[in-house]
């Protein structure tokens, strides 16, 4: 499972937290990986389960 990094910004620029979504543009890849960011997330207050890309049909 991999997280768009557009849709980890999107929800924080909702939250007004501008300063940490421009972190995040600049430091995580485009396809985060919810595993090796487990901390960030969970410091974000990020549910991975909320934010995981669709599967593909």
């Amino acid at each position: 499972m991999m997280i768009a990094r557009h849709r980890i910004v999107s929800l924080l620029r909702e939250r007004g937290q501008q300063v940490r979504a421009d972190w995040v543009e600049k430091e995580l890849p485009e396809r985060v990986n919810p595993a090796q960011h487990v901390g960030l997330l969970a410091t974000l207050r990020l549910d991975p389960a909320d934010l995981a890309d669709a599967p593909s049909p």
